[in-house]
């Protein structure tokens, strides 16, 4: 039996694909889990109306993520915390206390966006990647003084 994925599935194909399958692992697994649609009759329209729609959606999160870059370019966040000798911090900025300055100045990003390898944790001027979309990143400054 021909079916089109509907998702990648390892060992099998990837979204899009039209591959063929033995019938009962299309009717019991695949069709039932909605992971592909039968590639005759009404499976390829059926794809190709969900294929539209999930473009258009997309789409517009791409351009609200640019929309978000833009505004991203010009943000920079001072966060004041105790320090003790040699600039060392007691404690760590993270991910979460950049996320919420921001939204202390209006932006809402969730913390799983931004990029850090490990929490800040010497005083300085660091720029941090906000991951927006899937290719879409924004770069800000982060200034961590001593209170």
């Amino acid at each position: 039996m021909e079916v089109i994925l509907l998702e990648d599935i390892e060992g099998l194909g990837k979204r899009g694909e039209t591959v063929k399958v033995a019938k009962g692992h299309a009717r019991n697994f695949l069709l039932p889990l909605r992971k592909a649609v039968p590639s005759k009759g009404a499976g390829a329209r059926v794809f190709e109306e969900e294929e539209r729609r999930r473009h258009a959606a997309e789409n517009k999160m791409r351009r609200a993520a640019e929309q978000m870059a833009a505004e991203l370019a010009n943000v920079s966040c001072t966060i004041a915390v105790k320090a003790g000798e040699d600039d060392k911090l007691f404690g760590a900025v993270t991910a979460a206390d950049i996320a919420e300055l921001l939204e202390k100045q209006g932006v809402q990003i969730d913390k799983r966006k931004i990029v850090l390898e490990e929490p800040l944790k010497s005083l300085g001027v660091y720029t941090v990647t906000i991951k927006l979309f899937q290719d879409i990143q924004a770069d800000i400054k982060v200034w961590v003084v001593s209170e």
